[in-house]
């Protein structure tokens, strides 16, 4: 009988092990359906994968990271990239932006993936000289969609008319952190100008200093986020210097037009953009509106987008509308009051972003979300107890403290519904309960945070995690 005992552990042993070899197969495309295979990326998922002590955790980063490449890449031509999504075949320029941002810093490594990158950028560049007030886009451009009947002036080729600030923001830090990492202008032609000069007369035309502006929008709808009131130009604001975004990073409609964390987006934005007119355009006058508008913004921001909340302190409000009104509360989409520090549009220790963290980090958010799985920030994109794993990731990108890091990678652990993805938001309840199972967006942010913690010296608190 003693004999049997080590024979039993054995099998026992053994059968463990198969089974979290079945537990953490992987969830990418097999290798011939894959749409993009950057040499770069995979070497990167070897590296990060062996360094990864939790099995789980290296299991999530390796599906997460390239989901992008794997699924949504569509080459249209020479130096020429569509992004889908996801689940939804558009690309939609924010999104587009985010998607291949995580793959960047080694496109020096993978020529192949450089002209992949630059091929997004200049195809977000066309995007914008279409239709600087759209959105999303499809890659036939002469294709008429779901929201053609949209009240609103609506061109072949684009997908969704919704005007938001960010769609102008992301490709120009894209672009820029591309300049940057490769030296490569090419990128900065004829078609940038023109870009920059839609982005101008886009952003001067929303401060609504000569009346609404030629953008309004409606939808047939059920949802009240979908569509403008006011017959379509949304609610009234004072120009005081600030941009109207009409719609929210989450597609809902704003409820006060001036979007603080995008007006935030909007001035580093142009202050990036006016660096490239001057060094590689030698377009000063262009980069001299820049800078101009830029400046009228911060100025607004610092006397319109504070608020003295009783308990937190001064803080930044989400939305305003110049008159003096103020809509307190954080959506998980970036930009969001929580990620302004990362990108780069307040620093981490300005105290009243601080007192914002903390505010929107709490239930006297309306969209903050407590329950029995996990906690987190949702928004009204997707509605009660649905929190984002974008917050959550957020939370650690802004986090200087390893404990709540930590934190942070063992709820997205925990709630992945053991797909080993991210979703688009998850029930705090039941994470078992979740939109979108193809979202890649969060995918690429899951593996963008796991390689900064390690880049930032955090791999043994990663290797500390036990959650299986």
């Amino acid at each position: 009988m003693k004999r049997l005992i080590p024979i039993i552990l054995l099998l026992c042993v053994a059968s463990t092990l198969a089974c979290d070899a079945k537990k953490y197969e992987s969830k990418r495309p097999a290798e011939e359906e894959r749409l993009f295979v950057s040499a770069a990326v995979e070497a990167k998922i070897q590296e990060v994968t062996k360094l990864l002590k939790n099995d789980r955790l290296a299991w999530m980063f390796a599906n997460c990271f390239p989901n992008t490449l794997d699924t949504t890449i569509h080459p249209v031509g020479e130096y020429d990239t569509f992004v889908y999504t996801g689940d939804i075949h558009a690309m939609w320029l924010r999104d587009s932006g985010a998607q291949v941002w995580p793959y960047i810093t080694l496109i020096n490594d993978d020529p192949e993936l450089k002209k992949l990158i630059a091929g997004v950028i200049l195809r977000q560049f066309k995007c914008i000289c279409i239709d600087p007030y759209a959105n999303a886009f499809y890659k036939e451009e002469d294709k008429r969609g779901e929201w053609a009947k949209d009240v609103t002036d609506m061109k072949p080729g684009v997908h969704e008319r919704k005007w938001e600030i960010d769609s102008h923001c992301y490709p120009i830090r894209l672009a820029y952190k591309y300049w940057k990492e490769s030296g490569d202008s090419s990128i900065f032609s004829d078609l940038w100008i023109r870009t920059i000069e839609n982005v101008l007369k886009t952003f001067h035309e929303q401060q609504r200093k000569d009346g609404v502006g030629p953008y309004t929008f409606m939808r047939n709808t059920t949802r009240a986020f979908d569509t403008l009131n006011n017959n379509g130009k949304g609610a009234p604001v004072n120009p005081v210097g600030l941009i109207v975004s009409s719609f929210r990073p989450s597609d809902d409609a704003t409820t006060l037009q001036f979007l603080i964390p995008s007006n935030f987006f909007a001035v580093t934005s142009l202050r990036k953009a006016a660096e490239i007119l001057t060094e590689v355009n030698k377009r000063e006058d262009l980069a001299a509106q820049c800078l101009e508008l830029a400046d009228e913004v911060e100025a607004a921001l610092k006397k319109y987008a504070t608020y003295e909340h009783p308990e937190f302190g001064t803080i930044y409000a989400f939305e305003v509308d110049g008159f003096g009104n103020h809509l307190l509360m954080d959506d998980a989409n970036v930009p969001s009051l929580l990620a302004m520090p990362y990108l780069g549009d307040v620093d981490i220790n300005d105290p009243i972003y601080q007192n914002t963290r903390n505010f929107v980090w709490s239930e006297s958010n309306p969209y903050f979300f407590r329950g029995k799985a996990a906690e987190g920030i949702g928004g009204p994109h997707i509605g009660y107890d649905m929190a984002w794993p974008m917050s959550i990731m957020m939370k650690a990108f802004t986090s200087q403290d390893d404990k709540e890091i930590k934190w942070c990678i063992e709820t997205l652990m925990k709630t992945d519904a053991g797909t080993g993805f991210m979703h688009e938001s998850f029930n705090v309840d039941d994470p078992e309960k979740y939109t979108r199972s193809w979202f890649a967006w969060q995918n690429g942010l899951f593996g963008e945070l796991i390689l900064k913690l390690i880049n930032d010296g955090k791999l043994g608190m990663l290797n500390s995690i036990k959650v299986k």
